[in-house]
């Protein structure tokens, strides 16, 4: 068998999902030695998380249940079957129907009453289905607050429900020491969304959809046990978080959906991506500027577009991402693998051909339409994003049938035509693939794409196997890039 580094470490903290247990244990062992981890597991709990807003170390963090959940697990839904110290508010009480009518007001009445008490729980009752326009539940809350989720939450289809807020449907903001929890469905109801995509039909202008479920500026965050289902774009984000936890979640959609990331990352640091399986049209991850020390263990995914750290540098931006880890993945029949992706040049600048017909620029972050300026006269004397994206580590991987299974494109592009060459980039450096192993459905198994101006550098690729369908020849493209180790690594640059 293939040796990791640190057996205990894989096994013992995080248990693996067996598809990804028995797709691991497959692997063949070539050596017993391996080269030292440039990312020491050590590195990965207290020390760099030394710069809180809170006292609480992530060790501590990461070891709390803020409302004594292993008492709970079993609890069913009406309040005396919780504990005597907690003050149970059901959304039916408040005037939640459940029965296909509008239930955004007794959700935003149920929502102030659980705030402002002392160790609440807003319940969502199962057996039922809830409607919702678009909402934010605001904090700062009294107290620690559990927002426990057995039924379903269904967004309202009509697009005038939308009209103040077209960037989000549930939206929590500020609220601290937050548990979501239960065994119900958050469903994003998308596919109207989605038939009035411009990725779906082309001749539509490019509006973006709400994201379905928003958490911005937590601090102390878990979010466990729920599926996401078919969200409008985005299923679940988490914007300028600190210490969040995305435990045992199932986000689906179909994989022709449009833009529906499963889980993203912005602005935010010290969070845990662990037990997830993620199936949607679009990246199951992705890790966007901002956010640092981030750690991805026992994921699924696919179809999708994989793993994704970027896109970065849009708009000409500087982006700043370090510090992530993804260990033990199963990426399966997705359009990339792990994926690091940074933007060639400003998206709002087309050619003199195609600027006729675009409509409108968006912000990629905030979603805020904006008029685009006409492009200068000489479009090679902009510019590509800055910044960095570095200390990455990608270890544990199964692809099968995976297009792209490693790849780092710094030349990234959205429009059909190619863009001007750039003379700046985000710089990507320290990134590891470690013990990755699989198919691939392109001919290139890895392909390095990198900018002429900041080529990546120490990259290294240790344990790397790799092959076409079939057992078929892959092959590898690396353009720009500076290797700092390889080790037992097929197909080679």
């Amino acid at each position: 068998m293939f040796q990791y580094e640190n057996q205990e470490f894989l096994t013992a903290e995080f248990p693996v999902l067996p598809s990804i247990s028995h797709f691991l244990g497959a692997f063949e062992s070539t050596h017993n030695n391996y080269l030292e981890d440039p990312f020491p597991v050590s590195q990965y709990h207290d020390q760099i998380y030394n710069h809180y807003p809170t006292p609480a170390s992530l060790y501590t963090f990461r070891n709390t249940d803020f409302h004594s959940s292993k008492t709970t697990k079993k609890r069913r839904d009406r309040g005396s079957s919780f504990s005597s110290s907690t003050k149970v508010v059901n959304v039916d009480d408040f005037g939640a129907k459940g029965n296909g009518q509008d239930d955004t007001k007794a959700f935003e009445l149920a929502w102030k009453e659980a705030c402002s008490s002392r160790k609440a729980t807003l319940l969502v009752p199962k057996g039922r289905t809830y409607y919702l326009k678009p909402i934010t539940f605001s904090g700062p809350c009294r107290s620690p607050l559990t927002l426990k989720i057995n039924g379903m939450i269904k967004a309202s289809t009509r697009i005038s429900d939308y009209e103040n807020d077209r960037r989000h449907w549930l939206k929590f903001e500020g609220v601290d020491n937050f548990v979501v929890e239960g065994n119900g469905i958050i469903n994003g109801n998308g596919r109207k969304w989605w038939q009035n995509s411009c990725k779906v039909n082309k001749e539509l202008p490019c509006k973006r959809a709400p994201t379905a479920v928003t958490f911005y500026q937590c601090i102390n965050l878990v979010v466990s046990n729920l599926m996401f289902k078919d969200a409008q774009q985005m299923h679940l984000t988490f914007q300028k978080c600190t210490n969040v936890k995305a435990l045992n979640l199932r986000v689906v959609a179909p994989g022709n959906s449009p833009n529906t990331d499963g889980i993203h990352i912005t602005e935010t640091q010290n969070a845990i991506i662990r037990n997830c399986v993620i199936g949607t049209g679009d990246d199951c991850i992705s890790i966007v500027s901002g956010s640092r020390n981030v750690r991805a263990m026992d994921i699924t995914c696919g179809p999708g577009h994989g793993i994704s750290i970027g896109s970065l540098g849009a708009e000409n931006s500087e982006a700043e991402v370090s510090n992530i880890r993804v260990n033990r993945a199963l990426i399966s029949g997705t359009s990339n693998g792990v994926r690091i992706k940074t933007w060639q040049l400003n998206s709002q600048y087309l050619t003199e051909k195609s600027w006729p017909h675009f409509q409108t620029a968006v912000d990629p972050l905030n979603f805020n339409p904006t008029i685009p300026t006409p492009p200068p006269a000489n479009l090679h004397d902009l510019h590509g994003g800055s910044g960095y994206a570095k200390n990455i580590m990608f270890q544990n991987v199964v692809m099968k049938n995976v297009s792209n299974p490693i790849i780092i494109d710094q030349n990234y592009c959205d429009k059909e035509d190619s863009c001007p060459e750039q003379n700046s980039a985000v710089k990507v450096s320290n990134v590891v693939y470690k013990n990755i192993r699989g198919t691939s459905a392109s001919d290139d198994a890895i392909k390095f794409d990198c900018s002429k101006s900041f080529p990546c550098q120490e990259i290294s690729l240790l344990g790397v196997h790799i092959v076409g369908q079939g057992n078929e020849v892959a092959t590898a493209s690396c353009e720009n890039v500076r290797l700092k180790n390889r080790w037992k690594v097929y197909p080679q640059c």
